[in-house]
């Protein structure tokens, strides 16, 4: 499917639910290219790949192995055989669904499909050692609507996420992956979006920096001042 300049295609691996699914996805899709679009820019791959499984074994094969225990809470992942940076190519990428995205409300899928396209139009610009945390903070940064910080967790989001915190299903890996959404959020309300875009480069893309000193070179802060204005913003 044609959805303005850029080229969609869905992709079953068979199952009850796939059909269905992609049809979804088909409706959805549209406004996710806005999001990312509105965030990134538009130099970003014109080929959409999307496959939806039809098992929890198919998930697991299509978005690169692993114990189940490391897919059970994971919606989508955006996977890809084969990255060039320096001629800024990519091979292989697709967008991977659960079969449990087909039982999401459409809110919650039209997220999970800003998210992952987000890591599809950036993935080219991504190191891959990148802090996986900030690129998840900006994927939801992107993806998901506005909310309050909960006010009973301010005292134990004040620490930035770790990489590790990913991994650990449960809420573990979701509290983290709020507080990178919160640091996102926080950077964008302070510095604008085009400063979070710009940190995400910095921070993340090939040859990057650290984070502080990506702050320092993009936001024009320490790392004390940056801290400090993230637990402000926090209990703002």
């Amino acid at each position: 499917m044609v959805v303005g300049d850029r080229i969609v295609r869905l992709v079953s691996l068979n199952g009850p639910g796939t059909g269905p699914l992609l049809s979804r996805v088909a409706a959805n899709i549209g406004a996710a290219i806005d999001e990312v679009t509105a965030f990134w820019g538009i130099s970003w791959s014109r080929d959409i790949s999307v496959v939806a499984t039809g098992s929890d074994e198919q998930f697991r094969a299509a978005a690169g192995g692993g114990p189940a225990s490391q897919w059970v809470d994971i919606a989508a992942v955006t996977v890809v055989d084969r990255i060039d940076p320096v001629r800024r190519m990519v091979a292989g990428q697709r967008i991977v669904l659960a079969p449990g995205a087909a039982n999401m409300s459409e809110s919650a899928l039209r997220i999970v499909l800003t998210h992952e396209l987000f890591h599809y139009a950036a993935r080219v610009d991504t190191a891959q050692d990148a802090p996986r945390w900030l690129t998840e903070g900006v994927a939801d940064f992107v993806a998901r609507p506005i909310t309050p910080v909960p006010s009973d967790v301010v005292s134990r989001a004040r620490v930035l996420p770790l990489d590790a915190e990913l991994d650990a299903p449960g809420p573990q890996r979701s509290f983290a992956y709020d507080r990178a959404w919160w640091f996102a959020r926080f950077v964008a309300d302070t510095y604008g979006p085009a400063k979070l875009r710009e940190l995400y480069v910095a921070a993340c893309g090939v040859g990057h920096a650290d984070l502080l000193t990506a702050a320092h070179d993009v936001l024009g802060t320490d790392s004390p001042r940056l801290l400090a204005r993230w637990q402000q913003w926090l209990v703002r």
